[in-house]
């Protein structure tokens, strides 16, 4: 029986391994070349960030001013929260403390810079790594400065937009690390060692 099994393994080793190191590579290469296409998801959109490292879901809310919040998560796990809206006097580079109640916990005297896109001004800051779990469990967000509210939005269907922002990140985490490896092995190593020289 030993000799059997070992006679199978010398026979489909030399047809299994290159076939199995084949399709390895197939599949990281169709993984590198992926594109993210902007989706909808619950109410978010989630879609790549223009330089291709990181992904974000954006919700704009009806109402005085049409709030756009926004939640960027870049390759490196690094987030940017925004909030902006049409009626707010915030400047550009402005910095300011601000408030931020999730439904189970948040963050006193939170730094944030002032911020102008798209006809809006608003705010952006960054959280810790775990922020977006949080903002995914979570039912609303509530900013306040100081005693005046600044914004009150329901985070309804957050939980499956940043289940998706992950995935989005996820395609652009493993291209970014494809390129990396690829530049460490081919750095030293001419395009063609065969071309005439």
């Amino acid at each position: 029986m030993r000799e059997l099994a070992q006679t199978l393994l010398a026979t489909v080793r030399p047809t299994f391994f290159p076939l199995a190191l084949a399709t390895g590579l197939l599949a990281s290469a169709h993984a590198s070349a992926q594109e993210y296409p902007a989706r909808d998801i619950g109410g978010w959109t989630v879609a790549a960030s223009k330089d291709k490292r990181g992904c974000f879901l954006t919700r704009e809310y009806k109402g005085t001013g049409e709030t756009t919040l926004l939640l960027g998560l870049d390759i490196d796990d690094t987030n940017h929260l925004s909030v902006l809206n049409h009626n707010w006097s915030i400047k550009p580079k402005d910095r300011l403390e601000l408030d931020f109640r999730l439904s189970n916990g948040g963050y006193s005297k939170h730094f944030a810079i002032g911020i102008a896109s798209n006809g809006k001004q608003g705010f952006v800051t960054t959280f810790e790594a775990k922020f977006p779990s949080y903002f995914a469990a979570s039912k609303t967000l509530h900013i306040y400065r100081g005693d005046v509210p600044v914004e009150q939005l329901s985070l309804d269907g957050s939980g499956a937009a940043v289940a998706e922002l992950r995935n989005c990140v996820g395609i652009y985490r493993a291209k970014a690390v494809a390129e990396a490896d690829e530049k460490k092995r081919s750095d030293p190593i001419p395009k063609d060692p065969f071309a005439p020289r």
